[in-house]
């Protein structure tokens, strides 16, 4: 794993420094080469990363609302192995609001940036010849805003205020219906990938579920407070829409993290055997990445001598295990926020933005002139994997829904996933009509291959 940690730089300079250190790891590597300062030292709130567009908007004290872009990077660059672009395409100041920001959302599908500060004021942006204008306006001067939410394909927004009044509007601006949860503080929202369902997150750590006309369905069970004591709060929910693809069927999708660093990770709202994770950390934002694939976990531990926290990301798979953790500088950490393409991750510290560069550990290998890789097939749910014969210029394809591993030696290449549809599945390029199925009852951790 690489770690590599800048120089301040200051947002109007566009030009970051990157000082690099070395640290070697077996899961993937976690590159922080950037970090831009917020001029007069102004807190940030909260990021947002628009996955189709690449813009930045990051909210925060005194009304501070930005929208970024980082240059894109030149195919030689990323042909070498080089860092992200340093420089910014876009460095604009949205003027509008005067209390600290405090959500910020975006719509990819219809291009616009929704954005909610301190004193429950809404504001919608829209993109025009290359710049952010308002569009629209709302505030309904009794409450603050506590989460926001857009649906799958962009067509409908949930908004959620503290003093438990749930919106629900359309893009154009029209409200859809409204609904008071009497008695309880609201303080987050979630949409399920198919819009029939919203989760709300109260403030006293219980999740409701309601159906999308605003019919409430049940409470969620929550497995992973089953063994603690005393008041929680929930840090974020998040549910994967999916649209990346799943890394094998019925993966699990719907996190929900608490700030004691208790997390479920569900496959529905109704399932009653959530994976539990104990972070053992001061939770206080979630994300997945493009493909529900990584799990951020974001927040602070206290060091070893109990007299200092540390700000860290966990990362994780949607089945618990703990894949990576990145040390941050800074004194708190606010916000975190993934890029479209899974590669970076931004992350709001004190008055700066971190960026991290994520490089994975992809499934290849190269045997007999043969090179062998895997990727996610959105459409098809499953891993696609492609026998490129480098040589001939000839490729051969087949899919699994569970692949766990790709190695390869000599002239031969093993395939593993799970029981269900393939343990070990070895082919011998000739061109690869020999298959052979090898059964494990054990569930494999660790592949070593050494054939003749």
């Amino acid at each position: 794993m690489f770690i590599y940690l800048s120089k301040k730089v200051s947002l109007r300079h566009r030009v970051l420094i990157a000082a690099y250190i070395h640290c070697v790891y077996n899961w993937n590597s976690i590159l922080v080469p950037q970090q831009i300062a917020i001029p007069n030292n102004i807190h940030l709130k909260c990021v947002s990363w628009n996955k189709d567009q690449g813009f930045i908007s990051c909210g925060g004290d005194d009304g501070l609302l930005r929208v970024l872009k980082l240059e894109t990077q030149t195919d030689d660059a990323r042909l070498k192995g080089l860092a992200a672009p340093s420089n910014l395409s876009m460095n604009q100041t949205l003027e509008g609001h005067s209390g600290s920001v405090q959500v910020v959302t975006w719509n990819e599908q219809y291009e616009k940036l929704t954005t909610s500060d301190q004193n429950g004021l809404i504001i919608v942006w829209m993109l025009y010849k290359g710049a952010w204008y308002e569009e629209m306006m709302n505030n309904r001067n009794k409450s603050v805003v506590r989460s926001m939410r857009w649906n799958t394909d962009g067509q409908k927004i949930c908004i959620v205020y503290e003093d438990g009044v749930v919106i629900v509007g359309s893009v154009d601006g029209n409200r859809i219906w409204v609904k008071e949860l009497k008695g309880y503080q609201l303080a987050h929202v979630a949409w399920s990938p198919d819009s029939k369902i919203l989760l709300f997150g109260m403030a006293s750590g219980e999740v409701q579920i309601f159906d999308n006309q605003g019919n409430f369905v049940m409470k969620m069970t929550i497995s992973c407070l089953s063994s603690t004591a005393g008041a929680v709060s929930i840090a974020g929910i998040h549910w994967y829409a999916g649209t990346g693809g799943y890394i094998e069927p019925c993966c699990p999708c719907l996190a929900i993290c608490f700030d004691n660093g208790r997390c479920q990770i569900m496959r529905c709202e109704s399932d009653e055997s959530p994976v539990c994770i104990d972070a053992q950390m001061n939770v206080v934002c979630i994300q997945w990445n493009h493909c529900g694939s990584v799990l951020a976990v974001a927040g602070s531990l206290k060091t070893s001598n109990l007299e200092t926290e540390i700000n860290v990301v966990h990362f994780y798979t949607p089945f618990g295990e703990h894949l990576r953790t990145l040390k941050v500088p800074g004194k708190q950490m606010t916000g975190i926020a993934w890029e479209g393409a899974g590669l970076r991750i931004a992350l709001a510290v004190d008055s700066y933005l971190y960026f991290a560069n994520i490089r994975p550990d992809y499934k290849w290998g190269y045997c007999s002139n043969t090179l062998v890789y895997a990727y996610i097939r959105p459409e098809r749910l499953a891993y696609c994997v492609v026998f490129w014969d480098t040589k001939n210029n000839e490729k051969f394809v087949k899919y699994f829904k569970s692949l766990m591993s790709v190695n390869t030696s000599g002239d031969f290449c093993i395939l593993v996933g799970k029981a269900d549809e393939i343990q070990s599945q070895r082919w011998k390029p000739s061109y690869l009509p020999n298959i052979s199925l090898q059964h494990v009852r054990d569930q494999a951790k660790y592949l070593l291959t050494n054939l003749v």
